[in-house]
């Protein structure tokens, strides 16, 4: 096994370049599993909203218990 240390160098590393790693990565995925997560419980409580606006009941006039609007 004498031989294997001489792979080693085969990637040089320049000792002044800076690089996110294996710790930029871990922090990304977890973002982007937070926001398919927050995506996938957002779009299940759009689901349950009734977006048809429903009939008024009856036309209110303002001598029916609605005061007039002041201005």
């Amino acid at each position: 096994m004498v031989g294997a240390a001489h792979l080693v160098p085969l990637a040089e590393v320049d000792e002044n370049k800076v690089t996110p790693g294996v710790l930029g990565f871990i922090v990304f995925a977890v973002m982007a599993l937070a926001v398919w997560g927050l995506m996938k419980s957002m779009s299940k409580q759009m689901r349950k909203v009734d977006f048809e606006e429903s009939a008024p009941a009856e036309a209110e006039t303002p001598g029916e218990g609605a005061s007039p609007a002041k201005g």
